[in-house]
């Protein structure tokens, strides 16, 4: 019974501990942020993806097209777009208020339309807002690295 009790009590301990730095550092909740939308994109889990995403979203892909919200989730949610791996390194963040920037390089590979592309590095750039108290991007654009 006391494990129990020590087990429980440190597991709620961490739990407020992670919730009290993310609220203290606004860095570390849109690197948080950033990583959830990634995996929800990977996953293809649409209904957590549509909450990170801005209603107004748009992203500009490698090959220079322009997306918005509905066109890049419908995609992913069809299928025509399944992200294999998307894995970034280190998330640099410039934060501003209620907008910040964030970059990093990741190693990613998916299929698109029937094809699986070659596994690559890009660098990614995002635009975040924070709306009704929580973090969601806006603009995103993905560069090859050659």
């Amino acid at each position: 019974m006391r494990f129990t009790t020590i087990v429980i009590s440190l597991a709620a301990a961490a739990i407020l501990a992670s919730q009290s730095v993310s609220a203290q550092d606004p860095s570390e909740e849109l690197r948080s942020t950033e990583r959830q939308r990634l995996r929800s994109l990977v996953d293809a889990d649409v209904t957590r993806a549509r909450q990170l995403h801005a209603d107004d979203f748009q992203l500009i892909n490698p090959s220079g097209a322009v997306l918005s919200k509905e066109q890049y989730l419908g995609q992913i949610a069809s299928g025509e777009l399944d992200y294999l791996i998307w894995e970034p390194d280190a998330i640099q963040v410039r934060l501003h208020g209620d907008a910040a920037v964030i970059r990093y390089q990741a190693r990613a590979q998916a299929t698109f339309a029937g094809r699986k592309t070659a596994l690559g590095r890009f660098w990614h750039t995002d635009v975040y807002e924070k709306r009704g108290g929580r973090w969601q991007v806006v603009w995103s654009q993905a560069t090859q690295i050659q």
